[in-house]
């Protein structure tokens, strides 16, 4: 992606440790929590690589095309796993996202040359930012706590304490997260 060099690496960090964390959720012990989470880490980890700076890293030509074929597998994936619920459908829009990057970078001039002008169609681009800005916004105000109750809570005896892997509120900021590495890297193309 191009930009700052300082924002990509921040772009970087973030994509990494949100793919790293979806790695640990893949321990769940839910089914459906542990696929939704491999998908995840392959975004998170896909965008890590995607986000470093041209400036340290320029992927050789074919790395493109290799990472629309990756992103556009997850997409039919994702379009069967559409089938069982809409939940499903935000992961195919995601991955969808991934391989028009990845086909807008594999038509982009090479490092060293300078152009007028971004490398996707801008009217996609648009779309895909309104989109994940949307995304971005609904997420951020589902995180927010509901206000406290005026009373004081009963203790409650025999609770079980959740598991890294089965914590809701962390899978919405890990999506969240990813959700933010979009819009900057949209912002970027």
């Amino acid at each position: 992606m191009h930009g700052p060099v300082s924002a990509a690496w921040l772009l970087v960090a973030l994509c990494a440790a949100t793919g790293a964390y979806c790695l640990l959720r893949m321990r769940s012990g839910v089914e459906e929590q542990r696929r939704a989470a491999g998908g995840e880490a392959l975004m998170g980890f896909g965008m890590a690589v995607m986000a470093v700076p041209a400036a340290v890293f320029t992927p050789p030509h074919w790395a493109w095309p290799a990472y629309a074929a990756v992103f556009g597998a997850a997409a039919v994936r994702a379009l069967w796993a559409a089938r069982g619920g809409p939940h499903h459908l935000h992961h195919l829009v995601g991955t969808a996202a991934m391989v028009y990057m990845s086909v807008a970078m594999a038509g982009a001039p090479p490092a060293g040359h300078h152009t007028h002008g971004g490398f996707g169609v801008p009217p996609v681009t648009g779309a895909l930012l309104l989109y994940f800005t949307g995304y971005v916004l609904l997420s951020g105000a589902r995180l927010v706590p509901a206000a406290a109750p005026a009373t004081t809570p009963r203790r409650r005896t025999g609770v079980t304490v959740a598991r890294w892997g089965d914590r809701p509120e962390l899978a919405r900021a890990c999506r969240l997260s990813m959700g933010i590495g979009m819009v900057a890297m949209l912002l970027t193309m």
